[in-house]
């Protein structure tokens, strides 16, 4: 089973948790407006949030996010400023404009209404599926999504395994678990995977995935590019990178599914089509 998060209305499961984070603030912190980090999709969850509640949004993004996501970002009405992710921190980017201007943090993921958020996916899935589903495997970057999963799958069906997915050279998550602490990547690994290339689990969704998970898988880059190529081929959805890591992991691992039921998420679609055309060609 495949949920196809890429066809939300901002082309990410990301707009979840920011929608229900800024419904829940005052009308001073909205005013305020606020602000975040994001390479893409939470950026874009989050500029086309508070343009529905009329607060005013800046975006904290690295310098080599891709530029489609930058121009949808700034088109949503939202403010982009820029760092350097090899040499600087966002973290010390947004603390120093929120002394200055006041505006509310929305983290991508370690934020409790955030991650209550995104868990609504998991729950329409076991809408429809009752306790039926023996494994689920989530494209992780902060683990937030994985998280979220995870608590829903903890409440509606114990039985239900649930994996986070990474790349290779950001599987920052998959480590930890086996070290039983946050543990980095280290600087400088490339990855096509731009969505989900996070430098460390933060302590927040961490706490909860060393609790719930059942483990961590990784793909390389080649399996993405399979992945991609074959839900184009047959489901006809266009898909960035790293939203579809639980499906490289599938094809990459067909034991995974064997006589199980298994599902997974399509985080996002967010790529222009050159980029797209690109990858799936060459895979």
């Amino acid at each position: 089973m495949i949920k196809a998060e890429n066809l939300q209305l901002t082309g990410a499961f990301k707009i979840r948790g920011a929608y229900n984070r800024l419904f829940y603030m005052s009308e001073k912190e909205q005013k305020n407006g606020v602000i975040a980090y994001s390479s893409g999709n939470h950026a874009l969850g989050l500029a086309s949030a508070a343009k529905a509640y009329g607060c005013n949004a800046t975006i904290v993004m690295p310098s080599d996010a891709p530029k489609d996501k930058v121009i949808a970002v700034n088109a949503a009405g939202a403010e982009v400023i820029f760092y350097d992710r090899e040499t600087e921190k966002s973290s010390d980017l947004i603390e120093k404009i929120i002394s200055q201007t006041g505006k509310v943090e929305v983290p991508p993921s370690a934020h409790p209404l955030v991650l209550a958020g995104s868990g609504t996916a998991a729950t329409e899935m076991f809408d429809e599926f009752q306790d039926k589903i023996d494994k689920i495997l989530v494209p992780c970057g902060s683990g937030g999504l994985t998280a979220s999963t995870a608590i829903v799958a903890s409440q509606i069906s114990s039985k239900t395994k649930v994996y986070a997915v990474e790349p290779e050279g950001f599987d920052d998550t998959f480590r930890s678990l086996a070290l039983g602490k946050p543990t980095p990547n280290e600087i400088g690994n490339k990855t096509i995977c731009d969505s989900i290339m996070t430098p460390m689990p933060n302590d927040f969704t961490f706490s909860i995935n060393r609790q719930l998970l059942s483990g961590g898988l990784v793909v390389d880059d080649k399996s993405v590019q399979r992945a991609m190529a074959f839900c184009f081929h047959h489901f006809k959805l266009v898909c960035e990178p790293g939203g579809v890591v639980g499906v490289a992991a599938v094809l990459e691992n067909p034991s995974l599914i064997r006589n199980q039921t298994v599902a997974t998420y399509i985080t996002g679609g967010n790529i222009d089509q050159e980029r797209f055309s690109d990858l799936i060609s060459t895979c």
